[in-house]
């Protein structure tokens, strides 16, 4: 595996964690507990998520 192979591996796999980690965030909320600001978290989430995925696309 050359180094842009082996990079995009590991970051695919921190966008795996990163997504897991948001299922389980999701999985821990309460429905009749969550705030408003456990909501905006989630968002902010996924922004991030959103924004590795592009970083991942533009160095291919």
């Amino acid at each position: 595996m050359d180094n842009t192979s082996n990079g995009n591996h590991s970051q695919i796999i921190y966008l795996k964690d990163r997504l897991n980690m948001f299922l389980e965030t999701i999985d821990s909320l309460d429905p009749k507990e969550t705030k408003l600001e456990d909501i905006d978290r989630l968002i902010q989430m996924i922004d991030e998520i959103e924004d590795k995925c592009e970083q991942i696309k533009d160095h291919k």
